[in-house]
């Protein structure tokens, strides 16, 4: 994850605290490692105005930028340097990329009503009402999990995300979609198919779509079909919606610019800016006219806003999933504690796929929703470390254990974390597992007033730490989609100002997941998905409306062994003790479903109560 520059004589790699250890590890010395957010490192897009000579003209390729990108990139630019950006119409990486593969184009399938809890043709008129809201004649829809949820298809084109590529024109009368032809089987609704039923409901997830699961005016149209369709858009409309992370192209190609795409067309910035900024409407003379305004408005997307809350379907379904996930995960890591006792080796790649085979046996089981981060000793203190199968450590008991990992079913999606030692931890290994655990209980506990964000209850998770003086280099949590993509925005909680744009609301799922992570040795994460929920105060100050909090739906017990009672209040060790309680309740009943007795054993002794005594 990064940005890429490259200059005449120079190669640089920006990336964020996630990613330092991974990328100094795999780059090579043609290149320099940009670590932004640390001191004096600029961000890439103020590098180009402070590093690059003046009057520079910096390619691009325009489907790949965000258009609000380029609009606060070229004022920079223009202000700063004088360089511009050039819209190149071939990629030059893909000019030097011999063997890119092919873009996928995979089977897609309806997500039945059963386990979406609304269907299509709903979602449309929710849309219709936000366009109504805002005098719009219509909204393009570039991102593809909004795509997948709106019409209640999922897809396999990108790994552990079930999306497929498409994008969507949604007007106040028609709906279309944009897809290659081979990825959708559309067949007409009949009269007690077992595909479907009036309702829409289903419990299959077929490639064989009914045209009663999409909306009734949908029209569909090859996925290359887009481009003309948004300039022949742009031309008969006055407002259209278009989402604040779409490309530099989709919004020039509503906006009717001749010169995207031309590789030698000297673009400037008050062009490009002219391009995505809007003028006031009462300067507005037409199409044609000298101030004619551009029609494609970036705003902030509706419909992400609509598919981060959570129907009661989709919570039914979080819930349940977790548990079935719960006890995979028990299975694990009862199973992982035997081999490593007799002696035996495992590799980290190995042991994830034990895990992904435990977790295949689950109902509803569609897949990963991303590659398991098992990682023992140093490893872990990679965030976002992936194990080779080919060279990849032997997990060892007398280390940290990581392990990070998540599941895509039917009716919903995992991501969770546990950290374990299965010899003897030192106390340094200790006391910040400890830290990490009550920065995870405060947020796991927190109680809010509604338009709260996840930026302003962040530093709840990190004040432990910072007791230590320690910390970590990534967000605390992240949006998490229902049978979609594991990371989902805009919703989240941590230091990037971005997350103090959207406020907590009833019905959103989010990650919890503080860490510490020390550098060449080790590596703790404590990480659940909670649901934002109503609590009960028992005072309103403001009439404000019901104060919110959090329910956490991950069922996994947290190694008591890690943890130093000493540091702890009373209050957060009877958090722990209810929690087991809670975990041995959900997930013991599946694992005796499945006849693991090993497993069982294992989840009673780890959810047994720790004493109060020593946090008195």
């Amino acid at each position: 994850m990064g940005c890429a520059i490259i200059t005449l004589d120079r190669a640089y790699m920006f990336t964020d605290g996630r990613y330092f250890l991974q990328a100094a590890e795999q780059m090579d010395s043609n290149w320099t490692l940009m670590k932004q957010g640390l001191p004096d490192v600029p961000t890439w897009q103020d590098f180009l105005h402070k590093e690059l000579p003046p009057n520079s003209r910096i390619g691009i390729d325009p489907t790949l930028i965000a258009a609000s990108d380029a609009q606060s990139i070229s004022s920079s630019l223009a202000a700063n340097s004088s360089s511009t950006l050039v819209p190149l119409a071939d990629n030059l990486v893909d000019q030097v990329w011999a063997d890119r593969p092919t873009r996928p184009k995979t089977k897609v399938r309806a997500l039945a009503v059963e386990f979406a809890g609304q269907s299509s043709q709903e979602k449309v008129e929710a849309v219709r009402a936000e366009l109504k809201k805002e005098k719009a004649d219509a909204i393009v829809v570039t991102m593809l999990d909004e795509v997948a949820w709106l019409f209640n298809l999922r897809g396999s084109d990108i790994n552990f995300n079930p999306v497929f590529f498409a994008y969507a024109v949604i007007t106040t009368t028609t709906s279309t979609l944009y897809i290659d032809p081979v990825q959708l089987s559309v067949v007409s609704s009949q009269p007690n198919s077992s595909a479907s039923s009036a309702s829409g409901k289903s419990s299959s997830f077929t490639t064989v779509i009914s045209s009663d699961h999409l909306p009734l005016d949908l029209k569909i149209k090859p996925y290359t079909d887009i481009w003309t369709d948004l300039s022949t858009l742009g031309s008969n409309s006055t407002k259209v919606l278009v989402g604040s992370k779409a490309s530099m192209k989709v919004l020039e190609s509503i906006n009717g610019d001749s010169a995207a795409g031309d590789s030698t067309a000297s673009s400037s910035a008050a062009h490009i800016v002219s391009m995505i900024s809007p003028t006031p409407a009462s300067s507005t003379q037409g199409k044609s006219g000298d101030a004619a305004k551009a029609v494609g408005i970036l705003v902030r997307s509706p419909i992400a806003d609509l598919k981060t809350i959570k129907n009661e379907t989709e919570i039914y379904g979080f819930r349940a999933c977790h548990v079935r996930d719960g006890v995979a995960l028990a299975r694990y890591f009862a199973w992982l504690e035997e081999v490593l006792e007799k002696g035996e080796e495992v590799s980290e790649w190995n042991a994830a796929e034990v895990l992904e085979k435990y977790r295949s046996e689950n109902e509803l089981f569609r897949g990963l929703s991303f590659d398991t981060i098992s990682s023992t000793g140093p490893n872990a203190a990679i965030i976002h470390y992936s194990p080779d199968p080919k060279d990849c450590a032997i997990i060892k008991q007398d280390q940290m254990y990581l392990c990070d990992s998540g599941g895509q079913y039917l009716d919903g999606t995992t991501d969770v974390t546990r950290t374990w030692h299965f010899g003897k931890p030192s106390e340094e290994e200790r006391r910040a597992f400890t830290r990490v655990l009550q920065g995870h209980i405060a947020i796991d506990t927190a109680v809010f007033p509604q338009g709260t964000t996840g930026y302003q209850i962040d530093t709840w998770a990190r004040r432990p730490l910072w007791q230590d003086g320690l910390d970590y280099r990534h967000g605390t949590g992240h949006g998490v989609g229902h049978f979609l993509n594991v990371h989902e925005g805009p919703q989240g909680i941590g230091m990037r100002i971005t997350y103090n744009d959207t406020a907590l609301k009833k019905g959103m799922t989010v990650s919890n997941e503080p860490g510490y992570y020390a550098d060449g040795r080790f590596g703790i994460r404590i990480e659940s998905i909670v649901i934002v929920r109503e609590v009960s105060t028992p005072y309103n100050f403001g009439d404000k409306g019901s104060y919110l909090g959090f329910e956490h739906v991950t069922v996994s017990p947290i190694h008591t062994k890690l943890v130093n009672v000493s540091l702890m209040s009373p209050a957060e060790v009877e958090w722990l003790n209810e929690y087991h309680k809670e975990v041995w309740e959900k997930v013991s009943p599946g694992l005796k479903a499945v006849g693991d007795e090993r497993a069982e054993r294992w989840l009673e002794r780890e959810c047994k109560p720790i004493g109060l005594d020593a946090a008195r």
